[in-house]
């Protein structure tokens, strides 16, 4: 289909980047009943954002004659019959009047009714607000018939955040799903080499003969033959599937807690053994988490990135690490970011997906924000200069969102560490979170 500038005054434009499909039209009919169909009517005015029923009446309007757009079938008659060009010259006229912006001459304007019945064009580009002469006679039919509002900001966040909750939902369906594979066979496997273990200690001097190795083949076939047979079940409820997986990362984590037990020892070894067994109870992120546990964890999330682990491996590889999750998301910053002061934003900005994939929890954004206050409100200077720019970048991809920063603020200016710079730093950004709220309640 061929493609036209919209609006006459970019015809010779090579470049214009707002195009319509060319104007086909067809005769039908004979006599008092001949039509002219606008065969591509739908097309060109999804091309110009407006209802195809707007176009078609302003033909009838014009030419004083009838016309109807049928919603079903997505086809548009004018009575009598009339050719292309003039058809295309009235189009023209209803681009200038109701589509292109009256300031700019851009075509990315909406029709907004007044509460006094006034109908006016806001340009997304310039923002400049257009008059609509009310004279013509396609207003009354656009004030009976209004347009679709977009939907507001808000309201394109909360889809998104619906379609994330979704997509998380089938993820944790499809791991959950994996691992039940994943044990199913591995009890398999565990039954076969038990089987396969029995047969070699029941062997005799026997075996090793060559007659009486054609029997043994007999006997192993026809007891794999019986194993064939066996049904394996495994209870796949959700409460057995959360049993198993607790039940695997607590043999991780204490796994992990044996391993830091046993290194302090070797580095310590005349501590008390009280000291020594209040250890692993302490995991306080208020009083300060213990240098030691802060140093380990930044160090092996430090190994694991050398080593090449993705943002998608970075969630379950976080899980297993032995802390709190407040300790596990300060060493995360510390390790991605560490020795980063001036350009913190932009740092931020290229491994947002190590922070995606650590926010996927309910209550990460909280913990994230605190490690980052945490970060760089203590020895960081030029990092909490650049907060409200990390704040902007974080809530721009929805790794944050408006309602965990906004909580964070007044949490922070009510508690006891209020005089910290992160606040009087983060304070413009607040405020155009608040002022697009307002605007977007006014809309």
């Amino acid at each position: 289909m061929a493609l036209q500038n919209i609006g006459a005054s970019n015809r010779d434009d090579a470049f214009y980047r707002y195009k319509m499909p060319s104007m086909i039209t067809k005769i039908e009919g004979r006599g008092n009943g001949i039509k002219t169909n606008v065969v591509n009517m739908v097309d060109i005015a999804k091309a110009l954002a407006r209802p195809a029923s707007y176009t078609t009446k302003y033909f009838g309007c014009e030419l004083g004659a009838q016309s109807k757009f049928d919603e079903k079938t997505g086809t548009s008659h004018v009575n009598g019959a009339h050719d292309t060009a003039k058809l295309a010259g009235l189009l023209e006229n209803f681009i200038k009047k109701y589509v292109q912006c009256y300031g700019c001459g851009n075509p990315e304007t909406e029709i907004i009714i007044t509460k006094t019945q006034m109908l006016n064009l806001k340009c997304a580009a310039c923002g400049f607000v257009s008059d609509v002469d009310m004279r013509d006679k396609l207003t009354t039919f656009i004030l009976k018939n209004p347009p679709e509002q977009k939907k507001t900001a808000k309201e394109k966040k909360a889809l998104r955040r619906a379609d994330k909750e979704q997509l998380k939902e089938g993820e944790a369906a499809d791991e959950e799903q994996k691992k039940l594979k994943k044990e199913a066979a591995k009890k398999k496997g565990t039954s076969g080499s038990k089987t396969s273990s029995k047969k070699k200690n029941t062997g005799s001097d026997e075996d090793r003969s060559p007659t009486h190795s054609q029997g043994d083949e007999n006997d192993q076939a026809a007891e794999e033959d019986d194993d064939d047979d066996v049904q394996w079940q495994t209870d796949t409820s959700l409460e057995a599937a959360k049993k198993r997986i607790q039940e695997q990362l607590s043999a991780v984590t204490a796994d992990m807690v044996m391993l830091s037990t046993v290194e302090e020892e070797k580095r310590s070894p005349k501590k008390s053994p009280d000291l020594e067994a209040k250890k692993p109870e302490t995991k306080s992120h208020e009083n300060g988490a213990d240098n030691n546990t802060h140093e380990r964890l930044v160090n092996e999330i430090k190994q694991s990135l050398q080593k090449g682990t993705s943002a998608a491996r970075l969630k379950s590889y976080l899980g297993t690490l032995s802390g709190t999750p407040q300790e596990v998301m300060d060493a995360l910053l510390e390790a991605l970011f560490e020795g980063v002061g001036k350009g913190f934003s932009k740092v931020v900005s290229k491994k947002k997906n190590y922070l995606a994939a650590a926010t996927q929890t309910e209550g990460s954004q909280t913990v994230l924000l605190q490690a980052i206050e945490s970060f760089s409100g203590k020895a960081n200077p030029d990092a909490a200069k650049e907060v409200a720019l990390v704040l902007k970048s974080l809530y721009d991809v929805d790794i944050l969102e408006e309602e965990y920063i906004m909580k964070w603020y007044q949490q922070g200016l009510a508690g006891n560490n209020k005089s910290s710079p992160i606040w009087k730093n983060s304070k413009p950004f607040i405020e155009w979170l608040q002022s697009a709220e307002s605007e977007s309640e006014q809309e």
